[in-house]
């Protein structure tokens, strides 16, 4: 599959950390997120999370860790997200379920044209970078590398259905240190009830990305 003209990339959050990410005007690392504690629900899972912070290092940029950066993936309805869904993983200590979790979506040229302003070092990997055996890339010349069959796949496990499917969907981009909230373009959400909640913590007169009930976006 050729990569797409426009790639979009998606970060996952809980709902209720929205008001802190609007008012900061960031997405953090999880690096920072250690030094600031943001309120809000913290969804992802310890053991990966201190990993990436402590661990696992881009080969593009060998001074920086995965958790120095702000994960996107490539895809909604990620493969964490169903682990979300699930509830039962024994390294998640989040149990609320998928419906107040919302996808946060950026183009990733805009992303890369406002990192290049800034001087934000970034890079994408082919499979989940919280894993000890991920490879990174600098250079949008290379994205043809991504699996984008893996990624828009629905089904990622079972019967017949090649390890390659899963790992290539964990691709993500990753953006060092912070993320623009106004480079947030559109919200998906699971249900009208979440539709209200996230419209009413947006700012009047403040950068109101689209909000869309999208439930192909969850399981």
């Amino acid at each position: 599959m050729t990569v797409p003209t426009q790639p979009k990339i998606y970060h996952i959050v809980h709902l209720d950390r929205l008001p802190s990410i609007i008012a900061d005007g960031y997405l953090w690392c999880d690096a920072e997120v250690v030094r600031r504690t943001p309120t809000g629900t913290s969804i992802g899972m310890h053991d990966i999370k201190e990993r990436r912070l402590n661990e696992l290092i881009l080969t593009s940029y060998p001074d920086l860790h995965v958790g120095d950066c702000v994960p996107f993936y490539f895809c909604p309805r990620s493969i964490m997200l169903y682990i979300i869904h699930c509830g039962n993983h024994p390294s998640l200590t989040y149990r609320g379920g998928q419906e107040p979790i919302v996808h946060l979506q950026a183009d990733l040229h805009n992303c890369v044209a406002w990192a290049a302003q800034y001087a934000k070092r970034w890079a994408f990997t082919l499979s989940n970078a919280g894993s000890k055996y991920f490879e990174d890339r600098c250079n949008l010349a290379q994205l043809s590398e991504i699996n984008w069959q893996a990624v828009q796949a629905n089904r990622w496990s079972g019967s017949g259905i090649s390890s390659s499917i899963k790992e290539g969907k964990q691709a993500e981009f990753l953006l060092e240190y912070c993320f623009p909230w106004a480079l947030i373009e559109r919200i998906g959400v699971h249900s009208e009830v979440i539709y209200k909640k996230v419209a009413n913590v947006l700012p009047v007169g403040g950068h109101q990305p689209q909000i869309e009930i999208k439930t192909d976006w969850y399981y």
